[in-house]
């Protein structure tokens, strides 16, 4: 059945936004500001599992674990190297968010300068027979992607809101100068918003390098549909990112049973703008804490 399986590929789709959402919710909550190279970042941990399990020879599952690990430490070095010197001069929103466009473009170029402009693969998984689930076709791939998407996204659920730093995560993402007042250290709780948030964009680029094709340029879209999932659900809100971009590659894959797969792109940005427009603050998201 066609509503099945544009069903599933919009669940598909969407635990990949989830996991791009997720992490860019979590930096902006503890940050205030619009990181809008965390979509490079993302192209750059599928270049990190490409080198590391097809150049290097690696176990895939000791590539991925250190894919995963350096895409964390590469959101530490961004954090230290271009926005927090930024912060300490008390730059505004707007210059940070100029100086993460322009910190995409260039880790975009560093990808092209070192990788080339070719298509790169993995090819860890080999191409099987998918299997029916309700009429619907979904290969063994396309399941570990669901299931690990789901599995690490609960575990960051309940690193947030079931342990204790995760609750200072969440004091300093309500009200940061109160946190500081009250002596966290909201600079730590920066970098491991960062660092976190990079993790999980690069889990996300594991899972799209196992699939798909590489290129330079991967991290833009990724970072458009993960900002949509999290200005639909609400960028503050975590559970609201996951709902969000869960709606999103459903509205994109119902989409395209009327119009040409071409414009899925533009339903996802027509329903950017209509919640811009209409509910700025997302599905599940407030009004206070950082959009003040």
């Amino acid at each position: 059945m066609i509503f099945n399986q544009l069903f599933v590929n919009g669940i598909i789709a969407g635990s990949i936004y989830a996991l791009v959402a997720s992490g860019f919710s979590l930096i902006y909550s503890t940050n205030r500001f619009v990181h809008f190279a965390h979509g490079a970042v993302a192209a750059i941990g599928a270049y990190f599992l490409f080198t590391f399990f097809s150049l290097w020879g690696l176990n895939f599952y000791l590539a991925g674990f250190l894919t995963v690990i350096a895409t964390a430490c590469v959101g530490a070095l961004v954090f230290a190297a271009v926005y927090h010197p930024l912060m300490r001069r008390k730059s505004s929103a707007a210059i940070l968010l100029i100086a993460g466009l322009g910190l995409s473009i260039l880790l975009d170029n560093i990808l092209l300068l070192i990788f080339g402009a070719d298509v790169k693969t993995i090819g860890f998984f080999t191409v099987n027979k998918g299997v029916e689930i309700f009429g619907a076709i979904i290969t063994p791939l396309q399941i570990v992607i669901v299931v690990t998407s789901f599995v690490l996204l609960i575990v960051l659920w309940l690193f947030v809101y079931k342990t204790k730093f995760g609750r200072i995560i969440r004091a300093v993402a309500d009200n940061p100068e109160l946190a500081r007042i009250t002596g966290i250290n909201t600079r730590l709780v920066q970098y491991v918003g960062f660092m976190i948030g990079s993790a999980m964009a690069g889990v996300a680029g594991i899972l799209i390098g196992m699939e798909q094709n590489l290129e330079p340029t991967m991290g833009v879209n990724l970072i458009v549909k993960g900002f949509t999932g999290a200005v639909i659900g609400g960028v503050t809100s975590l559970p609201g990112s996951v709902l969000g971009s869960y709606l999103l590659g459903l509205v994109e894959n119902f989409g395209i049973w009327y119009l040409p797969s071409g414009y899925k792109d533009a339903i996802a940005f027509t329903l950017l703008l209509l919640f811009l427009l209409v509910k700025p603050t997302g599905i599940l998201g407030i009004n206070k804490g950082v959009r003040e």
